[in-house]
């Protein structure tokens, strides 16, 4: 199916399903390990399966791919409810467009919905990932999670305060973010290999995805003193969780 036209409403019929694309092909270079980071052990489990159980746990999503770097053999030994390709990219939407390419291949419509979600966004919880659906299931662009800049914004240069920027209407993007598949590919070949975000791409080629309010403990962990910090909210969550939370957190185990 071709693209929706720029100036028209998508087709929002209800036969389109929705995709998870989980890009996990990244080196964890900034964390300071010598393995991704996304397979760092945190509450028990690598990272990276806390983020695949929560999404496994939202039964309208038809299908999880992982998107891995070539020879990356992980899931060799961590099965669950997702499939695996070896074809991530040098750059990460590299690795979304190659992902995107394959779920076309296995079947996906060009109109369908694909959530695309950071690997070491591992506090991401089943109802963030339903609050974004049923926040993007009508809308004609498709959108994302993020979070209202609360921080003083500073522009520097050589260790040095160059400006201070207005934050009133500044956002940090998270993920997922929510596009229909064939939308998202035509976007990132407009866009090119160096976009840090699906939302950047959908922007270059004119259109203005939805933001949906996030949550601060959907962060990003990136650098080492993040672990920590994942680790006490994931032990959290398994101590005081609702059965819902207890029922997420157990997918992907010996499977």
């Amino acid at each position: 199916m071709s693209d929706t036209p720029e100036n028209s409403p998508a087709d929002v019929s209800s036969t389109a399903r929705c995709w998870a694309l989980i890009p996990c092909a990244g080196s964890g270079s900034r964390a300071g390990l010598d393995h991704p980071k996304q397979y760092q052990s945190l509450a028990g489990r690598p990272m990276v399966l806390h983020t695949l159980a929560a999404f496994a746990a939202v039964r309208r999503i038809s299908g999880i791919l992982v998107v891995v770097a070539a020879g990356d053999s992980f899931f060799s030994i961590h099965k669950g409810d997702y499939r695996v390709a070896d074809c991530g990219g040098a750059t990460r939407a590299e690795s979304v467009a190659n992902g995107l390419n394959i779920l076309r291949e296995q079947g996906a419509s060009g109109s369908d919905w694909v959530l695309v979600h950071d690997a070491a966004r591992c506090l991401i919880t089943p109802a963030q990932i339903n609050l974004l659906m049923d926040a993007c299931a009508a809308d004609p662009v498709g959108g994302l999670l993020a979070l209202p800049l609360a921080d003083t914004l500073k522009c520097v240069l050589d260790a040095r305060v160059m400006a201070t920027l207005q934050r009133h209407d500044k956002w940090l993007a998270q993920t997922p973010q929510m596009f229909r598949i064939d939308l998202l590919r035509r976007a990132l070949g407009h866009a090119g290999p160096e976009m840090t975000d699906e939302s950047s791409a959908v922007e270059s080629i004119g259109l203005q995805p939805l933001v949906v309010n996030g949550s601060a403990q959907n962060f990003k962990v990136t650098y080492p003193e993040d672990f920590a910090l994942a680790q006490a909210l994931l032990q959290g969550r398994s101590a005081g969780g609702d059965d819902s939370d207890n029922r997420w957190t157990t997918v992907g185990e010996g499977r």
